[in-house]
């Protein structure tokens, strides 16, 4: 079932709009959807002129949407933009076009780049060594991370601050208030959150930089393909439209989702950070308190979304459960660190 936030095209819809972008004679040779994001609506398409490109249409105007979420197309464009200019080892699409139109709102047209998600792959049964590729994501990420913002958060309206704390703290309150507009029981309450965010807000300022974060580095957005030598290795990130400035170590924590990185100091994904980033990557007890708030605005931001995508607690008991017990499991050990 598609989530509310994505709307239903037709090859008539894609045909215009890739005619608004890239001139009245581009024709379409074939399309067709993308699946795997809930937020927008995606279709591969196959020009004319064999170039192959990626249509990302955002949600019609007035869609209910997350605080954070508002103006999510144009942040991917600039999020990809910052990345070909400042980090272009790092293979991110390159922006075709950025454009809205009175009917169909806002879109974006990438490059295609090759390659097939390590989700996908999974989902597929495939048993190949995905360790090079994770080793190549952390290297990838520490040349993003290299990066700096002029604040820390996101970009536009939406929460930020001076410090990384501020920003950290808007960020929660943001979704706090998510959850009351969309009638979220959270299995703990705002004021427990506050208070325990304000306790460890000493680490949280340990960070004095505003690096450059992806923050959605799941295996759906890792696109990978075969190296020289037959190993699967990185071929792109994609779905930069969450990105904003903070502390690195929050973008390690989508790509081992639901695990502890700092249990896992020889993960790939790790090895591959500490050989390219420019400073040693430290993991003391301030960085692990930091890491355990960073999973826990994850989970509370994944159960907060699941209305405004269609899923219920009763729709999806498994998720809703899952996602309970591991912020039970995250309070508990930030509660008595």
């Amino acid at each position: 079932m598609a989530s509310p936030t994505q709307r239903p095209l037709t090859t008539d819809d894609v045909t215009y709009l890739v005619r608004a972008s890239f001139g009245p004679h581009t024709r379409v040779r074939d399309c067709g959807p993308l699946t795997g994001g809930g937020y927008a609506t995606v279709w591969w398409i196959l020009l004319a002129d064999d170039r192959r490109v990626v249509l990302k249409l955002a949600p019609p105007a007035g869609t209910p949407l997350l605080r954070y979420e508002r103006g999510l197309c144009a942040a991917e464009a600039r999020y990809f933009r910052l990345v070909a200019e400042q980090a272009p080892e790092v293979p991110v699409p390159p922006v075709l076009h950025h454009g809205t139109d009175p009917a169909y709102g806002e879109w974006l047209v990438t490059g295609m780049l090759p390659g097939r998600s390590l989700y996908e792959l999974a989902e597929a049964g495939a048993t190949i060594d995905d360790g090079p590729a994770r080793y190549d994501l952390g290297a990838a990420l520490a040349a993003v991370h290299r990066v700096t913002g002029d604040r820390f958060g996101y970009e536009g309206e939406r929460a930020s601050g001076a410090t990384w704390s501020a920003a950290f703290t808007a960020m929660l309150d943001a979704l706090l208030a998510d959850a009351a507009d969309w009638d979220v029981r959270l299995p703990v309450t705002p004021d427990r959150l506050r208070t325990l965010v304000g306790r460890h807000a000493g680490a949280l300022d340990e960070v004095r930089r505003p690096a450059l974060l992806h923050f959605d580095c799941w295996d759906g957005n890792v696109l990978t393909a075969p190296g020289p030598d037959g190993r699967l290795r990185l071929s792109g990130l994609v779905d930069g439209e969450r990105f904003l400035h903070g502390d690195p170590l929050l973008d390690l924590v989508s790509p081992l989702l639901y695990r502890r990185v700092e249990d896992e100091p020889e993960h790939p994904l790790l090895r591959g950070y500490r050989a390219a980033a420019p400073e040693p990557l430290v993991l003391d007890a301030a960085a692990r308190r930091r890491l355990g708030l960073y999973r826990l605005h994850l989970y509370l931001l994944m159960t907060v979304e699941m209305p405004s995508r269609g899923m219920t607690a009763r729709s999806h008991p498994g998720r809703h459960a899952q996602l309970a017990a591991l912020l039970d499991a995250e309070l508990a050990a930030l509660g008595t660190d």
